[in-house]
């Protein structure tokens, strides 16, 4: 299938780059892999200057700008309208934190928040004594990428320890602010990758360093006013697949200090006002016990996987952490995915059903259990921010695919709802002229596989609306059905806008997520590409109709749908997408590999294993065959999907497809894993993406957008 461009849409003479093919093998359990095109990573990785493959990276970029430089009113359009949905000079709801509020602000036309603080005395509305803790557009002067990490303030609210990225490589410096001056301390700590937690009366700061190979193998401390290079490591990871963390328990007295890959975790606690002290093993790592803490008060309370694959809680003391009496059942049908304790009460998270529940339960009374009621029968709800272990009142934040985020105020003891703050849509928004729906596609092998749907009101569903279908399936990440004001600018011109909720997220609770891993990987694929043929069927949409999105593990999902149905879609969007799957995980000088090897296998150990992500690696599968249109991004500083992957996929596919279909690669010279930083040029990202998909279906231009013709 050719989509040929309008003549308005005809594009100067360029021909796409093709990278050079140069003899490379590698061998592993008896099978030799020919790889031609793995020139194209730079031996000095993570530095990239080897000068051919920037000349290939640069050419690829301006292929990308030739063929888009039509669309460019296009892509204008668009990216004024979904400009036009944000409230420009929008803020945050007040959160109370001891004696102040704190809250976040863009100023109008910024592309980076303010964070701001003012005493509680004045109210959660009064304006006295406002006070700008930090500008991130300041801090993003001189920088084409910018991304603030932890934010963290002094248990005195004297102190403001935060940290940056300006390159997009998630390597973070840490620094600290005296708010009384206004003055950074001499405090700098470069390479971090972590929270940033106050202990010791605000003496010192728990963090941690990422190693040369972006792993996060360690819990350190730092004393405010000592040289950095006196630094103690409190805990250190052997086991190179697991990561560290650190933070606060709920009543802030305990240092949790916990360690663990994608299915394994051990946790350990010290005293807050004595990290040095010693710590307390909560129990020992088993190989696929989950587990994680939090202490209010004498009560320990453990959220673990050990009894059932839903989880359960459980409570223990603070003289045996590691002996758990059950408090909350597993269960089939009830998903528990977490818990925040609170001086008087605790609340319970998780999905009956594939649909979010929030609980407030009580420690006085296990059978009094109160379900927060939402308005609707298909919504994503969770806790906010509520950072007061004394609070009386709880923020929960709300929405659904036609329902703008809302922030709620919940009183417990009232048992009511009240609406702080919903999104603006400057431009209008009329939630009544568009429907949602959630239907149920069976699979190949016969499980039903729950998609959320949007469209307006009047769409027809009679296989002539085109149809954007979006997954990500991996790592029991769950995609709720949420509300997006770029998604209208699609919608209003006539899609139809579905989440596939697929394998390999945890939607449905922790056994959809198993089903999707490991040796059970390919049910992501192919419940994405039965989804899509069910939707047909169902006459929501027709086949060359259906267009297609996915980033990082969700880019792989694309890459492994065009290989085993590449006439099925209209067009594809593949962000910084994990495709090189086999090489990756052969290799374990990468960032992320060793940890990964839960989730996918170790082809290293494993011939079984390395047979299985052969066989659906999508860059190892590209053959002779048609491909749709494709854009695929990258990122060059990515440390999470490196510049390679889409790199050698674009280039493998311009070697063997069969078509005259668009291909397109837009590396990001200056960013990571999340493309361009600012909320503006972030945006522009996404119209250019929906200016490719409408371009691609021939709704370039013409096309209807709310009754009129644009």
């Amino acid at each position: 299938m050719t989509q040929t461009a309008p003549d308005s849409l005809s594009t100067a003479p360029l021909a796409p780059p093709r990278a050079a093919k140069r003899p490379h093998s590698f061998s592993h359990h008896g099978m030799t892999v020919d790889d031609p095109y793995a020139w194209l990573r730079d031996a000095g990785y993570p530095k990239v200057e080897n000068a051919e493959i920037l000349d290939h990276l640069k050419a690829e970029n301006a292929w990308f700008e030739a063929r888009m430089k039509p669309l460019e009113p296009l892509v204008d359009t668009l990216f004024a309208e979904m400009r036009a949905r944000i409230k420009e000079d929008d803020s945050s709801v007040p959160v109370k934190d001891g004696d102040w509020y704190y809250w976040t602000e863009y100023v109008e036309g910024a592309q980076y928040k303010q964070w701001w603080r003012k005493p509680v005395a004045g109210g959660r509305d009064g304006t006295e004594g406002k006070e700008l803790l930090l500008d991130e557009t300041v801090l993003a002067e001189g920088h084409d990428y910018f991304r603030l990490g932890a934010f963290s303030m002094s248990k005195d609210a004297t102190k403001l320890a935060y940290a940056t990225d300006t390159d997009g490589s998630e390597r973070f410096t840490m620094v600290v602010k005296d708010l009384a001056t206004g003055e950074l301390l001499p405090d700098t700590i470069p390479g971090t990758l972590s929270s940033l937690v106050w202990v010791a009366g605000d003496r010192a700061i728990i963090y941690s360093l990422a190693n040369e190979n972006w792993r996060t193998d360690n819990a350190r401390i730092h004393w405010l006013g000592q040289p950095v290079e006196d630094d103690v490591e409190l805990y250190h990871e052997d086991d190179e697949g697991f990561r560290v963390g650190s933070g606060l328990s709920s009543d802030e007295k305990w240092l949790v200090i916990a360690t663990s890959d994608h299915e394994t975790s051990e946790v350990r606690i010290v005293p807050a006002d004595d990290p040095l002290g010693e710590q307390v093993l909560v129990r020992a790592r088993q190989p696929g016990v989950e587990y994680d803490i939090d202490i209010a008060g004498e009560r320990v309370f453990v959220h673990a996987n050990d009894t059932h694959e839903n989880f359960r809680l459980a409570r223990a003391t603070l003289d045996a952490p590691g002996e758990w009496e059950t408090v909350i059942e597993g269960s089939d049908d009830f998903y528990l995915t977490g818990f925040e304790m609170f001086r008087d009460f605790y609340v319970t998270e998780g999905r009956l059903h594939g649909l979010d529940q929030v609980e407030v339960r009580f420690y006085d009374d296990p059978s009094r259990v109160e379900p927060v009621a939402f308005p609707e029968a298909s919504y994503s709800a969770g806790l906010g921010n509520n950072p007061e272990y004394e609070t009386e009142l709880l923020q929960l934040s709300y929405t659904s695919m036609v329902t703008p985020s809302t922030v709620y105020e919940y009183d417990p003891k009232a048992r009511a709802l009240s609406v702080l703050k919903v999104q603006e849509i400057p431009s209008g928004y009329d939630a009544g002229a568009y429907r949602t729906e959630r239907v149920m596609i069976a699979a190949r092998d016969g499980t039903e596989i729950p998609v959320s749907l949007m469209m307006r009101a009047d769409t027809p569903t009679d296989g002539s609306a085109p149809l954007h279908l979006y997954a990500y399936g991996a790592y029991g990440h769950a995609v709720s059905p949420y509300f997006s004001t770029a998604r209208l600018s699609l919608v209003d011109r006539g899609f139809i806008y579905a989440i596939a909720h697929i394998r390999g997220g945890d939607d449905l609770g922790r056994r959809w997520y198993l089903d999707g891993k490991l040796a059970k990987r390919t049910n992501t694929f192919n419940d994405f590409v039965d989804v899509a043929k069910g939707l047909i069927e169902r006459g929501y949409t027709a086949k060359g109709r259906v267009t297609a999105s996915g980033g990082s593990a969700g880019g792989e999902l694309m890459g492994a749908i065009v290989n085993s149905d590449p006439d099925l879609w209209g067009a594809v969007v593949a962000q910084v997408p994990f495709v090189d799957v086999l090489n990756t995980m052969l290799d374990a000088s990468l960032p992320l590999t060793p940890g990964e090897w839960p989730e996918w296998g170790n082809p290293i150990e494993d011939a079984a294993a390395f047979d299985l992500i052969r066989s659906y690696s999508p860059y190892d599968q590209v053959r002779a065959q048609a491909y749709p249109p494709i854009l695929a991004t990258g990122g060059l500083n990515d440390p999470r999907v490196t510049y390679w992957e889409p790199t050698k996929w674009v280039a493998k596919l311009r070697e063997m497809k069969t078509d005259d279909n668009e291909l397109l690669l837009k590396m990001n010279m200056g960013a990571g894993h999340g493309g361009k930083s600012g909320r503006f040029d972030s945006l522009r990202e996404g119209a250019e993406e929906f200016a490719f998909v409408l371009w691609q279906l021939g709704m370039a231009e013409g096309t209807e957008r709310g009754g009129e013709t644009v």
